[in-house]
């Protein structure tokens, strides 16, 4: 019976590779992710010019700077001629992680204060409103069954 079987490497398998298609490059590529951490591109320059406000204030928010250790698939992508030779920049953007707990601490944040102006021009108009010519209608409909024939 081994006599009459093929040897693997004679067999075609371009069957069941799947067909390839091209695809738009990414303009950032995403990271590997780690579990606790969000990522997210900061701008460090813009035009060549150097953008050390916008970096510091990432910093301080709690962003950090990503090592070119722990994304190596990004080797290949980083910024030769970049000031942050260790980190990964493309393009003038610096890849960042930041702990989730701050991001959630940080939405929660920015909740509450859009919330708060929201409710803030709620009151405002509702200041101005006269109930002759309310600037709110409030649509109210019923529905009703016939009575039968």
């Amino acid at each position: 019976m081994a006599e009459n079987r093929k040897p693997r490497e004679l067999e075609d398998r371009i069957q069941a590779e799947r067909p390839k298609q091209w695809q738009q490059a990414e303009l950032l590529p995403e990271p590997d992710k780690v579990p606790g951490y969000a990522y997210r591109w900061i701008r460090v320059s813009n035009l060549n010019t150097a953008d050390p406000r916008n970096l510091s204030s990432k910093l301080r928010e709690g962003w950090e700077p990503v090592a070119l250790e722990e994304q190596p698939k990004f080797k290949l992508l980083a910024d030769p001629g970049s000031r942050y030779k260790d980190n990964i920049e493309v393009g003038g953007l610096l890849l960042c992680k930041c702990p989730e707990e701050f991001m959630d601490q940080r939405n929660a944040f920015y909740a509450k204060q859009t919330q708060a102006q929201t409710d803030a021009v709620d009151n405002s108009l509702m200041r101005q409103s006269d109930p002759r010519m309310p600037l709110f209608r409030e649509n109210k409909s019923s529905t009703s069954f016939g009575k039968g024939m």
